[in-house]
């Protein structure tokens, strides 16, 4: 039996920076970026953005790093300083390397350096399983589709007013539909003869490339090095879920082909993280932009580390990239 206090303690620990920072003022929001701050000079301000923390606003959402970009520019600057202005996103649960301009035309020569693929990126992600081969490229269109949850969703209709004697609602219940990105393939396996065949291109696809390299393996897990050559939404999420079977420890939307559900982890990883299977749809995404090189001028180089829930989850998994 998997003990449940110290599994419940860790998770607890993981989901509370992000429950904080959507309750807190943004002045104290834009003095934890400040604290955050892992390089500046005249035109840019680099921060490591933590777990949680969307870049921008929408429904639910109190708090978005967009939002305070005036508040931190006064911190950093003076309070007659520019609004500072976002260059690139990362997703909510992304931590890392996230750069920001102090001018607006900084900013859009920064975005023109990410368009024409000038900005080196390089992602950490601990995924399920292990690659095959263990370092190689993913180049697989991408596109939108429709997908179901496993939840269910509820409508609520009143009866048609003037119906006598009752106040009452009729529930109507209805598959709950999110929207999610995957794998257009240019190629399949004809299953009659096991021949390669050249698809119809579908137009709303997008092109995408990531290479990938393995840099540790342990628990029925890896730890991999990612370089997006492109920017597609959800890119690395989805190159490994569906285009090498790895799917990202904690990416409960990139885990099963045509539905949202939690992940399934394999026992030995569960009994490494001492959790339950009930529990894993708590962990959070292991996703952690690493390293940012931009060529400004000359070539800055930005590092961040891991955050402390993806470090402390190496050492329990036992991924040692010293043993790679």
């Amino acid at each position: 039996q998997i003990p449940k206090d110290p599994a419940r303690r860790w998770l607890q620990e993981l989901t509370a920076l992000s429950q904080q920072l959507q309750r807190v003022h943004p002045n104290v929001l834009a003095k934890i970026l400040k604290q955050r701050t892992v390089y500046q000079n005249e035109q840019i301000v680099v921060i490591d953005k933590p777990y949680g923390l969307p870049v921008h606003g929408g429904p639910g959402i109190k708090n978005c790093i967009a939002d305070v970009l005036p508040i931190l520019a006064k911190m950093l600057e003076n309070m007659k300083a520019e609004p500072l202005h976002l260059c690139h996103r990362l997703d909510k649960e992304t931590t890392g390397v996230m750069v920001l301009a102090r001018s607006k035309e900084a900013a859009e020569n920064i975005r023109l350096l990410f368009k024409t693929r000038q900005v080196e990126k390089i992602y950490w992600a601990i995924v399920l399983g292990n690659p095959d081969p263990a370092e190689g490229i993913v180049e697989i269109p991408i596109v939108e589709k429709e997908v179901q949850s496993h939840q269910s969703h509820y409508k609520v209709s009143p009866f048609q007013p003037g119906t006598p004697g009752t106040n009452s609602c009729l529930f109507l219940t209805h598959p709950l539909v999110a929207l999610q990105m995957t794998l257009a393939p240019s190629y399949r396996l004809c299953p009659e003869d096991g021949k390669v065949v050249k698809m119809r291109k579908n137009r709303d696809a997008e092109s995408a490339v990531t290479r990938y390299r393995r840099l540790a393996g342990a628990s029925a897990c890896s730890l991999l090095e990612l370089q997006p050559i492109t920017g597609v939404k959800h890119q690395i999420r989805v190159h490994l879920a569906y285009g090498l079977g790895c799917p990202i420890l904690g990416d409960h939307k990139y885990s099963h082909w045509s539905k949202l559900a939690p992940q399934k982890l394999p026992e030995l990883t569960l009994r490494r993280l001492k959790l339950e299977q009930s529990k894993a749809r708590h962990l959070p995404l292991h996703l952690h932009a690493h390293r940012l090189c931009l060529p400004l001028g000359q070539p800055i180089d930005l590092v961040c580390k891991p955050p402390r829930f993806f470090q402390k989850t190496l050492r329990k998994l036992e991924l040692d990239i010293a043993k790679g």
